[in-house]
């Protein structure tokens, strides 16, 4: 059913999510269409299913009962299902009841709630997914409480509700138990929503990366083309499981040594994950040959898609929902392939020929085929390896927010590398990325800024500089390159975190050695004088020295300088053993290699990741350990040679900017770690906020509002709204003419301000619209003069009167919401330089203190808030309330779209609100803290 055979029927309810196993499912409204759907669903329920759900024997349904569980109205008597290939596996209805429980409707705010999951899906959290969206609708239709009746013995129906996290109540009548849930959603609640997410999707992505089969379909007879290739990479890097060839015209039983059959329906087993290289408009058919015989999973190396144009783009929708539709997940179309180096794996579903990268700590994910090329051969040439690789190609389905969660838990991954075109749903996306970068580092290299043409994937309207500041909010290391992707992530993988920014230097090249200090200082670290060990230096001295670096107090990291020797014997060999061994011995802080022309020390110094690390030596100043998980056992494919005496390789740099670049971010990174950990900040309460009142207010305001329409509020109604949340803005007086000017200056007490309100006028002082201080009525008369005379006439000038406040720095306080981050907080100083330089901070709504603080400190412009140059610090603690106060109210109300709040002057004492623009609207459906869903097409 549609919106347009049904205007009623509500299509936003609609949803893609990942069940419990990291299968998919649909979740839908039941319409009159689906009776037979429902017959034939309750068919397959066990009668003791039946019996919890009717609590009594009921072996079949009535045709009532089936006009019943098919008609509702969307608002009073609601009911969803969970549909795979077009059938449903389980159902939930809602009827809103009274205080009498009979049936009611608004303004009613009770419901009687029902769930009923076939057998075969039991255990795949259906029933806790479907009450996420059922809770939500309802939330949606007035209803605050969910009422159920469950059978004692019905212990599974019973822990779905008492693990939502909802605030419930039990009790015991007439032989069942009665459960309450408060639909208001509370921290537990959402942190039970996300931790199923975050499980549910993880699991979803292992079951791509770890198949216990594969099958490649699409492999020619020739051996020439993508499938006989991808064949090829997986058959040749030895993969663990059972490996199948698929193609139609297959007369033989054998292709490149792999047993091959005409169609995926043929394998007379299971396949887990199919690989599938057949022109795009061969796809569908092979998808549904997949989904047919229980196919887990695809990656689609096909092209002709959205990069095509809007066919393409057509056609990759179709191709979403049809893989969805058979509850698979999809990597691709147009991917490169995946890689996972496991052991128990060792699974090269990818484009890239054998032997695959060998086994290391760095997981590794890119939307571009050619990135990931580049990439992997960077890493193959520096001597590191990868947990795992994901190249997703045009990110219709599996994306890098599905890869976080995976790599959130994954033992086998310590180092997160991601190159991203977009990050589609920046909220989700840094809300994924802090948890990981709480135990592991997350890298980020963005391209894609200027939305190129062909980019397929829906991109958000945050600015450049804003999705920076949410990456840096949330821990992510942001590189600019491809290049400074591998440096950075080649030291983390390798070297402990710097416990701070004191940098070490010594080498034997006093030029290179101060180049390394330049360096350093425009990277913000703090370097001490570097040691010069003179050209002559042997690689003894170089161990020494290191040695005496390393069990030192005053520095925090090491980086080594080395230039060519002079004569035939070059010792690089030597000179990597003897860095190998004063690391080994004391292995608590970071080291950095810096080479001009010294290929072979590079190789030498390289180790291929994979052994286990040495125990940590005790470090004179502490260093944070490297908790991110167990290392395995070293891959057998280790070349000769390569692994370090200490197990760990030292990354080595071509050019001192590149390795202080690294380095560099180490210790930004370990410093946002070491500040999370200690206080990950709280977001406020406040006595004097009146949420209800604001929520009548703005229900008053926008009752005469049409969907999507965005009502700016007058200056009375802004100063209401934000006055509900303690948030006061000075109040103006209108002077249409001298006389008035004078009369509100006399309300308001002198001295005054006289300021134009006109739309090419506001907020810009610098075009002289704005008078200060006037003191008495003679100032106030020619200031309106002079204004007049040079601007305008008054009904063209909109001037008004308004009491000064004390004198401070003027600021600008924003809060907007944009589509797919959600609403963000900003702050800036007032004036045309800031808005010139782009100097405004950002954070993401709601704020907590923390941020409040980094908020105001994060802007090139914040010494001039504490006493630049010998003036007066401002109370900042004031303009941070004023911040949370501002993110509480966009947070708790969604119809608040935007908020402007300029200037704030911000004084020795307090701060003072002088003008405030609000915008308000109907808010969305599903709001930040509706139930987990997967992205729509």
């Amino acid at each position: 059913m549609t919106i347009e055979s049904d205007p009623s029927y509500p299509a936003h309810w609609e949803a893609d999510v990942v069940l419990r196993d990291g299968g998919t499912a649909r979740i839908r409204p039941i319409t009159t269409e689906d009776a037979g759907r429902l017959v034939s669903f309750y068919e397959q329920v066990s009668d003791e299913s039946k019996y919890y759900r009717f609590f009594a024997p009921y072996p079949r349904l009535s045709d009532r009962d089936v006009h019943r569980f098919t008609h509702h109205d969307h608002v009073d008597r609601v009911g969803l299902a969970a549909t795979i290939g077009g059938e449903f596996i389980g159902t939930v209805r809602y009827d809103r009841i009274g205080p009498d429980g009979r049936p009611a409707s608004a303004p009613a705010d009770e419901a009687e709630v029902a769930f009923l999951v076939q057998d075969a899906h039991q255990g795949r959290g259906v029933a806790s997914t479907l009450l996420e969206h059922i809770g939500a609708v309802a939330r949606e239709r007035g209803i605050r409480r969910f009422a159920a009746e469950v059978l004692p013995a019905n212990t599974k129906m019973i822990k779905v509700f008492t693990d939502a996290g909802y605030q419930q109540k039990r009790s015991f009548e007439d032989g069942s138990v009665h459960l309450t849930l408060d639909l208001e959603p509370t921290a537990e609640s959402l942190a039970v929503q996300r931790a199923r997410e975050q499980r549910a999707e993880a699991r979803s992505v292992q079951r791509l990366l770890a198949p216990g089969s594969v099958a490649v379909v699409g492999v020619s007879r020739s051996g020439a083309g993508v499938g006989a290739a991808a064949l090829r990479n997986l058959r040749d890097s030895g993969f663990r499981g059972h490996l199948y060839a698929v193609n139609e015209a297959i007369t033989r039983d054998l292709l490149d040594g792999v047993r091959a059959y005409p169609a995926v329906g043929a394998i007379g087993a299971p396949v887990d994950l199919a690989v599938i290289a057949v022109p795009a408009d061969r796809v569908p058919e092979a998808v549904a040959a997949c989904g047919e015989h229980g196919v887990q999973g695809l990656v689609v190396l096909s092209a002709g898609y959205g990069e095509s144009g809007p066919a393409g783009l057509a056609r990759q929708r179709e191709l979403v929902r049809q893989v969805r539709s058979y509850g698979m997940r999809l990597i691709g179309p147009n991917a490169y392939g995946v890689i996972n180096t496991a052991p128990e794996v060792e699974l090269n579903a990818s484009l890239t020929p054998a032997p695959m990268p060998t086994r290391g700590r760095i997981g590794l994910f890119t939307q571009s085929g050619a990135i990931g090329i580049a990439l992997l051969s960077a890493l193959l040439r520096r001597g590191e390896g990868l947990s795992s690789f994901v190249s997703a190609g045009n990110r219709a389905d599996v994306s890098g927010n599905d890869i976080l969660q995976y790599w959130y838990d994954d033992e086998a991954t310590d180092v997160a590398l991601l190159y991203l075109e977009t990050l589609g749903n920046p909220r989700k996306f840094t809300r994924l990325a802090r948890r990981t970068a709480a135990v592991k580092p997350v890298v980020v290299a963005k391209g894609g800024r200027h939305s190129p043409a062909g980019h397929v994937v829906p991109d958000t309207r945050l600015p450049e500089a804003t999705v920076s500041a949410l990456l840096r909010q949330a821990g992510v290391i942001r590189v600019d390159t491809v290049t400074e992707l591998v440096d950075v992530g080649l030291l983390l993988a390798a070297q402990p975190l710097p416990a701070g920014p004191r940098i070490a230097i010594l080498g034997n090249s006093e030029s290179l050695g101060i180049l390394t200090y330049d360096a350093c200082l425009t990277q913000g670290l703090r370097p001490l004088p570097p040691l010069d060990l003179t050209t002559a230096a042997a690689p003894a001295d170089f161990r020494a020295a290191l040695t005496d670096a390393l069990r030192s107090g005053d520095c925090d990291a090491v980086v080594v300088t080395a230039i060519p020797w002079v004569g035939e014997d070059a010792p690089e060999d030597d000179l990597a053993g003897a860095l190998r061994e004063a690391v080994a011995e004391y292995p608590g802080k970071p080291v950095a290699v810096v080479h001009v022309e010294l290929g072979e020390l590079a190789l030498a110094l390289s180790a291929v990741r994979g052994a286990p690390h040495p125990a940590p030596h005790p470090a004179p100043h502490p260093a944070p350990s490297r908790s991110w998980g167990p290392v395995a056992d070293p891959a057998p494919r280790v070349p000769a040679g390569l692994l370090s005496a200490a197990g760990d390789s030292i990354p080595s740099y071509p050019a001192a900017e590149r390795a202080v670049k690294a380095v560099a971010e180490a210790v930004r990174y370990g410093q946002w770690r070491r500040a999370t950990a200690d206080d990950d900040g709280r977001v406020p309460e406040y006595e004097d906020i009146d949420e209800a009142g604001t929520a009548d207010r703005l229900a008053g305001l926008l009752a005469e509002v049409d969907p999507g329409a965005v009502l700016t509020l007058t200056d009375p109604d802004a100063r209401e709204l934000l006055a509900g949340y303690g948030i006061r803005v000075l109040p103006t007086l209108p002077a249409p003419s001298a006389d008035a000017a004078v009369r509100a200056a006399g309300v308001l007490g002198y001295p005054v301000a006289l300021k134009t309100t006109a739309p090419h006028l506001r907020h810009r002082a610098d075009l002289g619209g704005v008078r200060l201080d006037l003191t008495n009525e003679a100032e106030l008369r020619r200031s309106y003069e002079e204004l007049a005379d040079t601007l305008g006439k008054p009904a063209e000038l909109q001037p008004v009167v308004q009491a000064m406040v004390a004198r401070g720095v003027d600021t600008v306080v924003r809060s907007v919401i944009d589509p797919a981050a959600g609403a963000v907080l900003s702050f800036g100083l007032a004036g045309v330089a800031s808005e010139l330089l782009g100097d405004t901070a950002h954070r993401l709504v709601p704020a907590t203190d923390r941020d409040a603080a980094g908020l105001i400190r994060s802007i090139r412009t914040a010494p001039l808030l504490f006493g630049w140059r010998g003036s007066d610090p401002v109370d900042t603690p004031a303009l941070e309330e004023l911040l949370l106060r501002l993110s509480r109210l966009v947070d708790d109300h969604p119809e608040v779209i935007g908020v402007s709040l300029e200037p704030v002057v911000v004084a020795a004492e307090g701060v003072s609100v002088l003008s405030a623009t609000v915008r308000v609207a109907h808010p969305p459906a599903r709001g930040d803290l509706g139930p987990r869903t997967l992205p729509s097409y």
